[in-house]
């Protein structure tokens, strides 16, 4: 089923574990693509509809629902964003979706060790099973409750990340006190106390994050994102990598990676199924399928309008700024007309028309020629996804002023 390097048929089938690889493979051989391209059909559905949920909890105060706003890109003031406050404003655990991921939610759990949620009554009342991973929260030093709840965690079989939040406050706290004040020591000094105690605590070899929730991109905060995606099956850092604000050139390069890896999957689909032919051209594509995975990708690089107002928001400019810099169709309105244009324009008739040489895709790819609707479909598909990074990662440099 394909004549692919190891390597290359490892990347495209990232989302199948060795059962449905097995499975994927059985099916070619006993209904061939037909029965085969069900089974992707049914992966790409699953791919939008899995879940992830994530846990956020730790002492009351500690900054938790701020947290929660800056992984979803929002300000406490923006709609749908946690309530943020100096007392313990979360009395239950708190449900908040991703504003263009409903299947991402954060749960802002209420803070453990008050006088409403003592920790014994704590560990009992919340559900913990039903999350994905924990981010325990302190804003000073991790205490006897911290250490608790991490024990209850792992004891569940699940993981946990201990983030010290505020670290802005607490640099200018120190440069402000005078003496020789240097950034790098005074943050291994931070990071030793914490860990420091987390093991008198009896928690052995703890990972500190040291983060501000009002600054993404510096500190711990990127080693972070990193180690969660990390810590996901492919399919839940799939979700979660799409789901990250799009601050940096870097996010961009990898939500490109991510989205890259559907395409197969979708050019097969059309390859099998409904394709027609393209006025004007000598070919058939399955258009319906361009049209939804265009929109699918604009809206996870965060160039759809909600996407940028929210951007603007967070950087305090004016979202037509953002919008004058991206200069591709692409963000307009996508319909049927629009992509059976695309073929026709001179930005990628060249791929159409010119059929050049087709690397195929591992599995069922190199069952297709060079001019069938699969070629089409991933290689527009790809000269589509190119272009809205390239404009994504324009809308960065005019967001923050640098890659």
């Amino acid at each position: 089923m394909g004549g692919a390097s190891s390597r290359d048929q490892s990347s495209n089938m990232t989302f199948f574990n060795q059962e449905e690889v097995k499975e994927l493979k059985s099916a070619y051989q006993t209904g061939g693509l037909e029965k085969a391209t069900s089974l992707l059909q049914k992966k790409v559905k699953n791919l939008h509809s899995a879940e992830l949920n994530i846990a956020v909890t730790g002492e009351s105060g500690a900054g938790k629902s701020t947290f929660v706003n800056a992984m979803r890109g929002l300000r406490s003031c923006d709609e749908g964003a946690a309530k943020t406050g100096n007392v313990e404003t979360t009395m239950e655990p708190a449900q908040y979706s991703h504003p263009s991921l409903p299947n991402v939610n954060f749960w802002d759990l209420p803070g453990v060790g008050t006088t409403k949620f003592p920790t014994d009554k704590y560990l009992k009342k919340m559900d913990f099973k039903k999350y994905d991973f924990f981010i325990i929260i302190m804003h000073n030093r991790f205490k006897e409750n911290d250490a608790k709840l991490a024990v209850e965690i792992k004891r569940l079989g699940k993981k946990f990340y201990f983030v010290r939040s505020q670290i802005d406050n607490d640099l200018q706290g120190a440069q402000m006190a005078g003496g020789n004040f240097n950034t790098e020591e005074e943050l291994e000094k931070i990071k030793h106390d914490c860990v420091t105690n987390l093991e008198k605590a009896e928690i052995s070899s703890p990972t500190v994050f040291l983060i501000s929730s009002y600054k993404l991109d510096e500190f711990d905060f990127p080693a972070l994102k990193e180690t969660l995606a990390k810590s996901l099956d492919d399919i839940k850092k799939h979700v979660f990598m799409l789901s990250l604000p799009s601050t940096t050139w870097e996010i961009v390069g990898k939500k490109r990676q991510e989205l890259k890896k559907r395409i197969w999957m979708l050019a097969t689909v059309s390859g099998v199924l409904g394709a027609v032919p393209v006025p004007g051209l000598s070919f058939a594509c399955d258009i319906g399928i361009l049209v939804t995975a265009i929109i699918d990708f604009r809206h996870d690089l965060g160039l759809d309008d909600a996407s940028l107002q929210r951007l603007a928001n967070m950087t305090g400019k004016p979202v037509e700024d953002l919008k004058a810099v991206v200069k591709t169709p692409l963000v307009g309105e996508i319909n049927k007309d629009l992509v059976t244009r695309m073929f026709l324009g001179s930005t990628f008739v060249g791929i159409a028309v010119a059929e050049a040489i087709f690397d195929f895709i591992p599995v069922i790819g190199s069952l297709f020629g060079a001019g069938s609707s699969f070629a089409m479909t991933y290689k527009l598909l790809n000269n589509a996804l190119d272009d809205l990074t390239e404009n994504a990662q324009k809308v960065v440099k005019a967001a923050f002023g640098t890659n």
